[in-house]
């Protein structure tokens, strides 16, 4: 018993400082947790050989899982719209082939290059929106089609996991995936009737409990864990059906939100001893190999869903923004090798090399990402080539504007009234196709491009406009667009868009005349209508019959507020 807790202490102290050092260098602590796991294992301490350590960490896997499962209601396909969906089908089907492809030409075997190829295609989904949420870019255009792109990626992955069983370690494959298939679509079927008439009335009866409905919620994942692994699945697929079929209940972000911090530790100790279970037999073949599946990760997937998005419309900047976000591989791809190790179809080795080339993209993406502005400007012109300039009308050309509105969004809703009212020529400058196309149908005056294109900039005649504004929230860009205002004219009015004091502060310093910081405007506007109104429910009801016919329009329009987890 005291050798399971040495460990324990160890590994956990490991990660602890690791984590500190990747917190430093800006990294995903994912990378600590494994790092102090190869620290841990054979490589040097060889501490983590345990197997009550091994249990916990597929308790990590499972609890994973479970959450996941929770946070995926199949209703939700629906809404990440045909370009998260096209973009995150064709990818993964690029992606597998050319994966599958360098696989076989780095000498994997049929299966191994089966295995690694679906695993390169999937991208971590906790790593991007991270990466999002730090860059604020989570409510932009590609932050949208990226979060929809990887609820896609989230879908097929599911599928994936659900035919992997112990059952497939000999047999018929066709055999055996069909009548796996079979059991699925029985499984299916059984958790729908007990999700709709069983569930919701345990759940409403837990719920009087937030420590009932905690031990509910571990009590079914092991259960289904449990029941299915009977039938032939794996555990972590009963742990996947246990989140699913909870998630349509009103109480599933109650019960995730109680498991995280359980799930958190277990977590590190699942990365911790994928980092233990490192071997290399063949040092410089390996180190070829991983360098080879790394850079099908962070250049090809990249260059393939920027060819998808330039030939569905998008301009080059979000395609090549979204593939920096997406350039690594998932969690889900990790759990997928360790499995197919466990069913004897993948070897330690294969599974040590997908694990650094993990490390290596997740590293990569991160930094990529960070850096994705100067990226962008360094390798404009080249991107060129995945821009289809002829498939959409550019708007109107040539004509002088006195305001001119960069990014038609939720601001930009309320500032084309005023624009109306004022009776001067406006423009709106926006890259999303479906903005256009609504700009189009209502005869707004518009330009099709991305503000942070110097080429777009030098067409827009900025000599006579009086006001220029931008919603857009990216701080470099904001920074190009007052160097090409106040270089044309000192006398523009210009109104800049910002999340950050610090880059407000920044931006005025750079020639802005205002700064609009949208968190801090609901407080002041709140503020406003208290001063105005007092406490007068009459005028407050007036205001709320106004707000609602305004919110109507929005949500016509297909305006949602943004939700930040």
């Amino acid at each position: 018993m005291a050798g399971i807790f040495f460990e324990l202490g160890i590994i956990i102290a490991l990660a602890a400082v690791s984590s500190v050092f990747m917190k430093l260098i800006r990294q995903p602590l994912i990378i600590g947790y494994i790092a102090a796991g190869i620290i841990a294992g054979p490589l040097f301490l060889n501490l983590a050989q345990s197997d009550a350590f091994i249990a916990f960490s597929q308790i990590g896997i499972a609890l994973l899982l479970f959450i996941v499962g929770l946070n995926l209601d199949f209703k939700t396909l629906k809404q990440v719209g045909a370009v998260s969906l096209l973009t995150g089908i064709g990818q993964v089907l690029f992606t597998f082939i050319i994966s599958y492809a360098v696989s076989n030409l780095l000498g994997f075997s049929a299966i191994s290059s089966l295995y690694i190829s679906i695993a390169l295609t999937f991208s971590s989904t906790i790593i991007a929106v991270k990466l999002l949420s730090d860059r604020h870019d989570m409510d932009s255009l590609h932050g949208k089609i990226t979060v929809g792109f990887l609820l896609v990626q989230d879908f097929i992955a599911i599928i994936i996991l659900m035919f992997l069983s112990p059952t497939f370690k000999s047999g018929s494959f066709i055999g055996l995936a069909a009548f796996a298939l079979i059991k699925v679509i029985g499984i299916v079927i059984a958790l729908l009737a007990i999700s709709n008439y069983l569930l919701p009335r345990i759940l409403n009866f837990a719920a009087r409990s937030q420590e009932l409905l905690f031990l509910f919620g571990i009590s079914w994942m092991l259960a289904l864990s449990v029941a299915l692994s009977r039938l032939g699945f794996s555990i972590e697929t009963g742990a996947l059906f246990a989140g699913i079929s909870l998630a349509s209940s009103p109480f599933h972000l109650e019960i995730g939100s109680k498991l995280k911090p359980l799930r958190d530790f277990f977590v590190i100790l699942f990365f911790a001893s994928l980092g233990a279970q490192m071997i290399f037999t063949h040092g410089s073949g390996a180190l070829l190999k991983i360098i080879a599946l790394s850079l099908v990760v962070l250049v090809a997937k990249p260059l393939i869903i920027m060819l998808i998005m330039g030939v569905m419309g998008f301009r080059k900047r979000i395609g090549f923004m979204t593939g920096l976000a997406t350039a690594q591989v998932s969690e889900f791809s990790l759990i997928l090798v360790l499995l197919g190790m466990s069913l004897g179809h993948l070897g330690q080795e294969t599974v040590s090399i997908v694990t650094v080339a993990t490390l290596i993209t997740i590293a990569g993406s991160t930094y990529m990402t960070m850096y994705s502005d100067r990226l962008y400007a360094f390798f404009s012109k080249q991107l060129s080539i995945f821009e289809r300039k002829k498939l959409m009308s550019e708007g109107f050309r040539g004509e002088k504007f006195k305001i001119i509105l960069f990014g038609y969004n939720r601001i930009g809703y309320s500032l084309v009234k005023s624009f109306k009212k004022l009776k001067k020529k406006f423009l709106i400058v926006d890259y999303n196709p479906e903005v256009i196309s609504l700009l189009e149908k209502e005869k707004v005056p518009y330009k099709y491009g991305d503000a942070s294109d110097a080429e777009l900039l030098g067409e827009l005649d900025m000599n006579s406009v009086e006001l220029v504004i931008s919603t857009i929230p990216q701080l470099e860009t904001n920074l190009l667009l007052i160097r090409r205002i106040r270089n044309a004219s000192s006398k523009t009015i210009v109104i800049m868009t910002s999340h950050q004091i610090d880059e407000a502060f920044r931006l005025y310093h750079a020639g802005a005349d205002y700064v609009i910081m949208p968190h801090f405007l609901g407080g002041e506007h709140a503020s406003a209508l208290i001063e105005k109104f007092g406490t007068n429910i009459s005028k407050f009801i007036r205001e709320k019959i106004r707000h609602i016919h305004e919110l109507s329009n929005r949500k016509g329009c297909g305006h949602e507020h943004p939700v930040h987890n």
